[in-house]
């Protein structure tokens, strides 16, 4: 018999597919694209947050700044772009009729835009760094893994 956390499992496997991106070179490139796309737009203090020890739903937090409703919507809007074009899986964005918080949901990586104001009030970095045990500043674009 299996327990309610399998059959749980298996039902959120089904609208949420896993990726084969954790901890993988394929993960490092897709935060990499990420962390470039917000770049690309201006975003300012860019954080990633290992998540993979505390959740199994993602690897990666990633958090940026946008200083108007219109910068914070471009930001998330470059994200989402990139990363179609890259292949990569968006299973949602929410929040941009505000714009005032952004969430772009990759799967395995998690990206919030927000304003100064929204950003200082939640202290995302504060709740997940407290947590986790490795939070570091973004890095430059790593180079995808050359094909085989």
């Amino acid at each position: 018999m299996t327990g309610v956390g399998d059959r749980f499992a298996a039902f959120f496997n089904l609208f949420y597919p896993l990726t084969d991106l954790m901890d993988t070179p394929n993960l490092q490139h897709a935060v990499a694209l990420v962390v470039d796309a917000l770049e690309d737009i201006k975003g300012k203090d860019i954080e990633v947050i290992d998540t993979s020890k505390l959740t199994s739903l993602f690897d990666r937090i990633v958090i940026a700044t946008g200083d108007s409703n219109r910068q914070v919507n471009a930001l998330a809007r470059n994200v989402e772009e990139k990363a179609k074009e890259a292949g990569l899986n968006v299973i949602s964005v929410e929040g941009q009729g505000s714009g005032e918080w952004v969430l772009v949901d990759l799967g395995d990586i998690v990206v919030h835009v927000m304003q100064p104001a929204v950003r200082q009030y939640y202290a995302l970095e504060e709740l997940w760094a407290s947590r986790a045990p490795a939070r570091r500043p973004a890095s430059p674009l790593v180079e995808p893994p050359e094909a085989g």
